[in-house]
């Protein structure tokens, strides 16, 4: 079942920042669609909720240094 959610992301400071977040949930398992939108502090998600979770994928964001609501 695919799973759609906008996160509000803290603690970017660049573009870079987007660019990290986006290419680490991109490895991710179940992770269909990732956008993450540096000018309004915004990650766009798509995923497969039997292979991964939202806490799971909060919680990657979170160890890169981030803070995902």
């Amino acid at each position: 079942m695919i799973e759609k959610t906008i996160l509000a992301i803290s603690g970017m400071h660049c573009a870079s920042c987007a660019k990290i977040i986006e290419a680490t949930l991109e490895e991710k398992n179940g992770v269909s669609s990732i956008l993450v939108d540096y000018d309004s502090k915004k990650a766009f998600l798509e995923f497969d909720g039997q292979k991964t979770n939202l806490y799971d994928l909060k919680s990657e964001i979170e160890t890169l240094g981030y803070r995902a609501l």
